[in-house]
């Protein structure tokens, strides 16, 4: 058999150090050195507006009245790098400052981008919040949480009419509150606008310059699934270091014009840090998709994918699951998004075999060659850039080498590996919160990840890491037995596409592993029921059990020990909500808060007392 054909891709580190430490520990780092990064992003957003004023930086469709979108509106550079100036002299004569920053409520938009640069410029850190915390959230606790923890002095939101519910139960009536449209019943207000026609003084560039490696650029919270989020500290230094350490491990980000296609949320660090900062970092073009990978919103993605082809493409599994399936029948699709995209990469959990399979299968019969599905590990606290591929030949669970300048260290945790980072791309800690942060770094500085790995190959450690889990997620059976749960988890994921959305492990101090399986959308075309039926209907339908039950029965006769046989499986028809903290706003499930919250379920599978439950036959 040849191999296959993958469209050119070079790969920027491909060879490590390792050495041993004390009895279980090994230190693991690039061969090659970080070289320079400039003190702060604007240095990189100033370069961009000068040597290329006219380029096109970021567009987002129009909203109409509708609901629809429509054309493109545009920002380029120079108008991008005016705008900024104009708001951070708005931000200077409000005297905000790292006690008193910028709170932004509303997902990713021009305004959102422009008061972010803004902020960078004035050297005030802005706070992007997950808009599920106004919108969905039914108690706003999160959103109290967010603003007790970083006291703004101001408040950003997009439109009146969607946030001031949230605006009204949460923010102080001594905080100011910037709207781009609307106003809001019994409150003072500003618009958006009277901060852009700010005239800009000599205090713009000051206060630019006075801005440092140690400066705080933002405050990213993490997802919060099983306690209240905390308020990860991101620094200049760490998101330059970062942008540096990304080109060298994806040369790709700027041997040719950067083009994203993008609707990763700016309040996460992959598509907030990752993604918007390469945008600014190389002098890229990225046009906002307001869709999102959810049967209600993935249509936006495929028509923006339709339009615009990216240079390189990033999203989460469930957003590859849909293209995949897409790229089958929809030649457009194909022909525009596979006509110069370089890369895609995944990150945020695990990508089933047969998405890949699917897509390498469209890409082959439409280009004559497959396009490199790259992946890596990282954090809200590494930046997230940490971990990069090494070669096009990747596999599900494969994480790769570090990059450039952070050292990793491997620490035995009594039958898994734990991996550590250190480097200028960590953060130093949680904003007001020294025990959380000191609870978080080892004795020799070194960040604790909670994340498991292995060797892709224990005789060639230049290929790299492979995930193994979470460490926090893995329990015992009452044999003693470990249960390494992402494993397994992708295991049943993939054994059950595209019907599986994720899965929860149960088994904790028991005889034998369980499972309880949130199904996707796709059982409702299974069950050949009305579309309109209760998902509980759907899942009790004769074609979705019998489909499960060959799912279990296949993958028993794969498990080779208790610790790896699913004894018993139930469907959930309630999906997992963001209020319990069982799931965040980009998708990925907590196993701990799903069994904290879902324990009776827990303790009915186990004890066969629920309606339902699949066994190996």
């Amino acid at each position: 058999m040849t191999d296959p054909k993958f469209r050119a891709l070079t790969f920027g580190v491909t060879r490590v150090e390792l050495r041993d430490g004390a009895p279980g520990v090994h230190y693991l780092r690039a061969k090659q050195a970080l070289l320079d990064y400039p003190a702060r992003m604007t240095d990189r957003l100033q370069h961009w507006a000068q040597v290329a004023p006219d380029r096109l930086f970021i567009a987002r469709r129009e909203k109409l009245a509708s609901g629809g979108t429509g054309d493109w509106q545009t920002v380029t550079y120079a108008q991008a790098w005016a705008s900024a100036r104009s708001i951070a002299q708005s931000l200077i004569n409000r005297g905000l400052s790292v006690e008193r920053p910028v709170v932004i409520l509303s997902e990713n938009d021009l305004e959102h981008a422009l008061l972010a640069l803004g902020c960078l410029i004035a050297g005030v850190p802005f706070v992007p919040t997950s808009p599920a915390y106004s919108l969905i959230s039914q108690d706003y606790d999160k959103l109290r949480h967010v603003l007790k923890t970083v006291t703004p002095g101001l408040v950003f939101a997009a439109d009146a009419s969607r946030y001031g519910k949230a605006i009204t139960a949460a923010v102080g009536a001594d905080i100011e509150v910037v709207l781009t449209r609307g106003t809001l019943d019994g409150r003072s207000t500003t618009s958006f606008a009277e901060l852009l026609a700010t005239p800009a003084t000599t205090q713009v560039e000051a206060a630019m310059q006075a801005t440092g490696p140690d400066t705080i650029v933002k405050f990213l919270f993490t997802s919060g699934s099983t306690k209240l989020p905390k308020a990860v500290i991101n620094t200049q230094r760490m998101w330059c270091a970062n942008q540096q350490q990304m080109l060298q491990s994806m040369p790709v980000l700027a041997s040719e014009p950067l083009v994203l296609v993008d609707w990763l949320p700016w309040n996460h660090t992959f598509g907030g840090n990752h993604n918007f900062g390469m945008v600014v970092y190389n002098g890229g073009t990225l046009y906002i998709d307001d869709g999102k990978p959810t049967p209600a919103l993935m249509a936006e993605t495929l028509r923006n994918l339709r339009e615009i082809a990216p240079s390189v493409y990033f999203n989460v599994p469930t957003g590859f699951e849909a293209i995949a399936n897409a790229m089958k029948t929809d030649d457009v699709l194909r022909k525009t998004l596979l006509s110069r995209v370089k890369m895609f990469f995944y990150a945020g959990a695990s990508l089933a075999q047969p998405v890949w399979d699917s897509l390498y299968e469209s890409q082959e019969k439409e280009v004559g060659e497959r396009i490199v599905m790259t992946t890596g590990l990282g954090m809200t606290e590494s930046g997230p850039f940490a971990i990069f591929v090494t070669n096009p030949n990747v596999k599900a669970g494969d994480l790769g080498v570090p990059t450039p300048g952070m050292d990793i260290k491997l620490v035995d945790m009594g039958g898994k590996t734990e991996v550590r980072y250190r480097g200028p791309n960590i953060t130093p800690g949680y904003w007001r919160d020294p025990k959380e942060s000191a609870a978080h770094f080892d004795e020799e500085g070194f960040f604790c990840s909670g994340d498991a790995v292995r060797w892709i190959d224990e005789t060639d450690v230049h290929q790299g890491l492979q995930f193994d889990g979470r460490i926090a997620e893995d329990f015992k059976l009452a044999t003693g037995t470990f249960v390494s749960v992402g494993p397994l988890r992708a295991k049943i994921v993939t054994a059950g596409a595209p019907y599986i959305q994720d899965v929860v492990l149960t088994g904790i101090n028991l005889k034998e592993v369980g499972a309880m399986v949130f199904p996707t959308q796709a059982v409702r075309h299974l069950s050949g029921l009305d579309a309109r039926a209760p998902m509980a209907d759907v899942l009790a339908s004769a074609p979705v059990i019998a489909h499960f039950q060959q799912v279990i029965d296949e993958l028993a006769r794969s498990a080779t020990g208790s610790a790896g046989r699913i004894a018993r499986l139930c469907l959930l028809a309630e999906p997992p909500t963001l209020d319990r903290g069982e799931v965040t706003d980009k998708g990925s499930i907590n196993q701990r808060a799903v069994l904290t919250h879902r324990a009776e379920t827990v303790e009915a599978l186990h004890a066969d007392a629920l309606h339902t439950i699949l066994k190996p036959q």
